[in-house]
């Protein structure tokens, strides 16, 4: 196994006396393109919030890149795109190009002008994603899944190792969540980037990730696609406590 990019141990999470995560023991390798999924109040968000610094703990720890979050300061390492496309102003004057370059302001700083090196940085953000035909469009008027490539591209220009996505799909019509996913496939094979996707998409997740963990307080599956297959809908339906059925798409 690579080394782990994440390493959680023994993490409890308690809010107002209720227990959101119990025991949770959870390593992500570094190259690993994990799909964390489970219910809908199954800790998934709080998660996410524990690996990024926004919350700590009640019990337990995590390391980020094999150093102890309280010591950790290389953030620029980990790039976090969240759910965008059912709450992004529209009508935000901003292009593709001016929306990207928001994500080196922490490297540059607020009010400075952007170099020249600064400056290809983000075209070449834009290329990876596929929207250099967009560069200079309103970031409003793209579809939801071209305005998703745009905040991958804002997450990717600051060169992370490491990138989170909860459940950017959300709103993204099918044919473009497919493109999504061939995107972040490319970012994790022949950019070497790390990937933590949060989705609902189970069946999906078993042709690109290379890994997956199913969450419901507890860790109840930590594998690989080709053992969490062999999880039966009974299995799963214990999981998220009502009946589900497993779709897997073969190629």
């Amino acid at each position: 196994m690579n080394e782990p990019v994440i390493s959680m141990k023994n993490i409890r999470y308690a809010y107002e006396n209720k227990q959101v995560l119990n025991e949770i023991d959870f390593i992500l390798p570094k190259g690993a393109f994990m799909g964390l999924i489970g219910p809908n109040g199954g800790g998934k968000t709080t998660l996410i919030k524990l690996i990024l610094g926004l919350t700590k703990p009640s019990q337990g720890s995590i390391t980020l890149f094999n150093e102890p979050i309280e010591k950790f300061k290389a953030w620029n390492k980990i790039g976090f795109v969240s759910q965008k496309s059912n709450s992004f102003n529209k009508g935000f004057p901003a292009t593709v190009y001016e929306v990207v370059s928001m994500g080196l302001t922490a490297k540059v700083g607020y009010l400075k002008f952007f170099k020249h090196k600064h400056k290809s940085k983000i075209l070449h953000a834009i290329d990876l994603v596929g929207m250099s035909e967009y560069a200079y469009e309103n970031v409003g008027n793209l579809s939801g899944g071209q305005q998703q490539r745009v905040f991958i591209a804002r997450a990717l220009v600051s060169d992370p190792e490491l990138l989170i996505l909860d459940e950017p799909t959300v709103g993204v019509d099918y044919e473009n969540v497919q493109r999504f996913y061939e995107l972040l496939r490319d970012l994790n094979k022949n950019q070497h980037i790390t990937l933590l996707l949060v989705t609902h998409d189970t069946g999906t997740m078993t042709e690109y990730a290379t890994d997956i963990a199913c969450l419901n307080r507890s860790l109840h599956f930590h594998g690989n696609p080709e053992e969490y297959k062999e999880l039966t809908e009974k299995d799963l339906s214990r999981v998220y406590g009502h009946p589900v059925n497993l779709v897997t798409h073969d190629h």
